[in-house]
């Protein structure tokens, strides 16, 4: 879905595609100042790349983690521009501040009460992706990023307002998401597929190159601490609807898809109760 009277001011979403931008268009030997390390997803660079010969997707990326504070990993936050900091911290603020209404909506569309997902948690983590999408000549030949689904509980994506890009897959068919100026598109992620046991799936989406136009897109996501162990409710099981996932250990879970290349839902099967195979 996207929402708008969500409260985050045109303005401060204005200055944070203004500050990433002009972290984009730096030098590379100045962005690699922030390069993420081999074995973490802090800082610039390019994310899910597993082996050497893979086809990257068209995309920049530039991962922080926002909340707690005690988890942040400053050496990988640019110090230019000067005011990167003060407005993703502004920023990212806002939005932590929607995301928690949007989780108290879906515990009690969930049936629970209005504190339980946040409770879940122990505490919501909270990270920043930015994607840049410089022009690509051949769009046809390249994905911009390829088709997955968040491991988060909810993501909250920022979209240029001008350059279409983001699309998910509905019914077996790739359908663009039109930006609608100043919206926040929210994704379901897999974490909330695995507490509702499947009622409400995690999105399938991609994003595509363009020809002329360069695109930045500003995921936040909201997700478990590491310890958490996630499994399907009790209410969201009976006879009809037998338990289709496994307690796991977010911590894990999350690791294992990190380790992967993106391929639609495939990591979500790590999750999954294996069906039974009797031999006779």
């Amino acid at each position: 879905m996207q929402i708008v009277n969500h409260g985050v001011q045109k303005e401060l979403m204005q200055n944070m595609r203004n500050v990433a931008y002009e972290f984009f268009k730096l030098p590379i030997k100045e962005k690699d100042k922030y390069a993420m390390l081999s074995n973490d997803i802090h800082g610039y660079g390019h994310a899910y790349v597993v082996s050497e010969d893979q086809t990257l997707d068209w995309t920049d990326t530039l991962f922080l983690l926002i909340y707690p504070n005690r988890f942040r990993k400053l050496q990988f936050w640019p110090r230019t521009p000067l005011e990167f900091k003060e407005i993703t911290e502004a920023y990212s603020s806002e939005v932590k501040r929607v995301g928690d209404e949007l989780l108290s909506s879906l515990s009690v569309i969930m049936g629970l009460e209005k504190h339980v997902l946040v409770g879940l948690h122990k505490e919501v983590l909270q990270g920043l992706r930015v994607n840049y999408y410089p022009p690509c000549n051949t769009p046809e030949e390249v994905l911009g990023l390829s088709p997955h689904s968040d491991s988060s509980t909810i993501t909250l994506l920022m979209q240029d307002d001008d350059v279409p890009g983001l699309e998910i897959r509905h019914e077996g068919n790739w359908v663009p998401v039109t930006p609608i100026p100043n919206a926040l598109v929210v994704n379901v992620g897999d974490v909330i597929e695995i507490w509702s046991n499947g009622k409400y799936k995690s999105v399938e989406h991609r994003a595509v190159t363009n020809k002329n136009k360069r695109r930045t897109s500003y995921a936040t996501f909201l997700f478990p601490r590491d310890d958490v162990e996630v499994e399907p409710f009790d209410h969201m099981i009976d006879a009809q609807n037998l338990k289709m996932y496994q307690k796991v250990r977010y911590g894990d879970y999350l690791r294992q898809s990190l380790k992967r290349k993106m391929e639609g839902k495939a990591h979500t099967d790590v999750a999954k109760i294996k069906e039974l195979v009797i031999e006779e």
